[in-house]
């Protein structure tokens, strides 16, 4: 998916919500462990009950190796689900990989050719051969972590080097990579206070913010502050949407959470 096709669906569902997939059958209505594949049947039935709503979906890679290769096959299922059904989903392999050139390469095949993903996340602190092989894809997406919601986060990301903070030398070394311009960045919500000096550097690229809803993070104040002239954000909430009931009604619960947020966002776009 080009950045173009995923602002046209922006516009169109007016919504810019990622739904984190983050599975664990501890949380999952206990219904759904009489399935054969539990995890799969949860991501399908959350899927169908708010694709009209979002405009990407986003499996946390932990919580399916977390389950072994039961847990990859129900990933695949999922990718495959979402890429054949609802192919104007913009899909994220929240993965956070980063590694020696060669590795980096074994991982984009696997998100990029064998999965099918059209984004994944990358940590950027091996540098730029760690994450140049990943930008080689045609019309695929790297997120790289910029600034992160954590409360760990301010152990580096925020420390200076020679008097500028580290996300920013991170956001101004990357623009100058091979097809840098397949970039996206993670900016999370509870750090939206960072959004403006952000935005000085990398004005026109897509965020990735997650930590609104379970988190705590303002919408009102990512949009304030990180929205540009083509929306520019993909606002992610996991827990509070795919775990708003653990009854037989979880995917009306889904929905209804879902929507809130949409109405929210088609208010600011």
């Amino acid at each position: 998916m080009t950045t173009n096709q995923l602002v046209e669906e922006i516009r169109r569902k007016r919504s810019f919500l990622c739904i984190g997939l983050d599975v664990d059958l501890t949380r999952i209505p206990q219904h759904l462990l009489k399935e054969e594949d539990p995890v799969f049947a949860f991501n399908k039935a959350i899927i169908d009950a708010t694709h009209h709503l979002a405009v990407a979906f986003k499996p946390n890679l932990a919580f399916y190796e977390a389950y072994g290769i039961k847990g990859l096959q129900a990933l695949g299922k999922t990718i495959d689900y979402l890429n054949e059904k609802y192919p104007e989903i913009f899909t994220i392999a929240d993965a956070k990989r980063g590694d020696i050139g060669n590795t980096s390469g074994m991982y984009a095949k696997a998100f990029f050719e064998d999965l099918n993903f059209d984004s994944v996340t990358v940590a950027p602190y091996m540098g730029k051969d760690s994450i140049e092989p990943f930008l080689a894809y045609e019309n695929k997406h790297t997120i790289l972590l910029a600034l992160t919601s954590n409360a760990g986060a301010y152990d580096f990301q925020t420390q200076k080097v020679e008097g500028v903070e580290l996300y920013k030398k991170v956001l101004e070394v990357s623009k100058g990579w091979k097809n840098g311009q397949n970039l996206m960045y993670v900016v999370g919500a509870t750090k939206a206070e960072y959004l403006t000096e952000i935005r000085k550097i990398i004005p026109e690229s897509f965020l990735l913010v997650p930590g609104v809803g379970a988190q705590g993070g303002s919408l009102q104040e990512v949009c304030d502050y990180g929205m540009n002239r083509k929306v520019g954000l993909l606002v992610n909430s996991s827990r509070g949407i795919i775990y708003a009931s653990k009854g037989e009604d979880f995917t009306e619960a889904a929905a209804e959470k879902a929507k809130e947020l949409q109405v929210q966002m088609a208010g600011f776009l």
